[in-house]
């Protein structure tokens, strides 16, 4: 009987090893959330899958509702990484975030490393005017207050901020550069700016450059990249730098909490740190690096003839969902 008893226990403790052997075996997925235009996601994606092996699932939606998922399916994440959104936006939502302190950071600008470790930096994100050439006429387009031209109402590209990071960023940009420094003393803009909408608020990111890129819309307010790479492609469209002031922020990338494939997104998140992406992204893809061993490129304003300006992130960090309420609750009461 005794042993009967010991090769029972002797095959339990041999299949737990073996299930947790199992358990532990090495994924070849990775589930990304990501809001940026597919054109800019496929070429990065194919490079890292055919550098190491692992199977990537996109999910691509807007930035707002990416986090409303990560937030619900928190108790048994779904998605691995968040690939994404600027630093504004995702970083009410840090504690959905695992903490990883990437070795290409080293690399980075000093001010681009974000101190707790949850968010990796992954390029710099100007907020731009788009104008579209053929249909600007004689009007003057050098910032925010020549938006309000009553002759551009209901010709303006602006998505819901509540919905796209760059809408949310244009926010914030126009309270502090129409402000003066104080962003409570901007809300007068954007009350005259949501007049000047004329009730067309686009639903996301990608709509408001396609829009004025395809003759719906005179003017956007849009992020650089968006519209850059529309003058790369010698569309009739052009980027206006608001005289008044710019905020440039930086995006990122975030390693959900609980993540199933977590090995496979710190890989993702070294990868897309790494200098030949970085280079790919600066040099192909309109965007500017977060590394200081990136060089921009020559198809970009340089960040030194930019009036840029800066926010206060702790203020808007404190204020974003009131001040998204106060966006909505001005933009209906018009």
């Amino acid at each position: 009987m005794r042993k009967i008893i010991r090769a029972l226990c002797s095959l339990i403790v041999l299949c737990g090893l073996l299930g947790s052997a199992h358990a532990q075996a090495p994924s070849n997925k990775l589930v990304v959330y990501c809001p940026h235009p597919l054109v800019f996601i496929d070429p990065i994606v194919k490079k890292f899958e055919a550098a190491t092996g692992v199977k990537v699932e996109v999910i691509a939606a807007g930035t707002g509702e990416l986090l409303k998922r990560i937030e619900s399916e928190a108790s048994n994440p779904l998605a691995d990484v968040i690939w994404g959104g600027t630093i504004s936006t995702l970083d009410p939502s840090k504690k959905f975030f695992e903490v990883f302190r990437s070795p290409e950071e080293a690399a980075f600008f000093p001010d681009l490393k974000v101190a707790d470790g949850k968010i990796t930096a992954f390029s710099q994100v100007p907020s731009v005017i788009m104008v579209n050439t053929k249909l600007i006429g004689s009007i003057k387009m050098e910032g925010y207050q020549d938006v309000l031209n009553p002759a551009l109402k209901g010709k303006i590209a602006f998505a819901d901020p509540s919905k796209s990071s760059s809408s949310f960023e244009h926010l914030i940009n126009m309270l502090y550069a129409m402000g003066q420094g104080d962003p409570d003393k901007g809300w007068g803009y954007v009350t005259n700016l949501a007049k000047n909408l004329d009730g067309k608020l686009l639903s996301g990111s990608s709509a408001v450059y396609k829009g004025v890129a395809d003759g719906e819309y005179t003017v956007g307010l849009t992020f650089e990249e968006g519209a850059a790479n529309y003058v790369t492609a010698k569309a009739p469209v052009k980027i206006v730098y608001m005289k008044e002031g710019v905020i440039s922020k930086h995006d990122g990338a975030a390693i959900i909490k609980g993540a199933k494939n977590a090995e496979n997104a710190k890989k993702f998140i070294n990868f897309i740190s790494g200098k030949e992406i970085q280079t790919m992204v600066a040099h192909q893809l309109n965007r500017r690096s977060v590394r200081a061993d990136v060089p921009a490129s020559d198809s970009l304003l340089p960040m030194s003839s930019i009036k840029l300006i800066k926010d206060n992130e702790a203020v808007v960090n404190k204020n974003k969902r009131a001040w998204l309420e106060k966006f909505k609750d001005i933009y209906t009461s018009q």
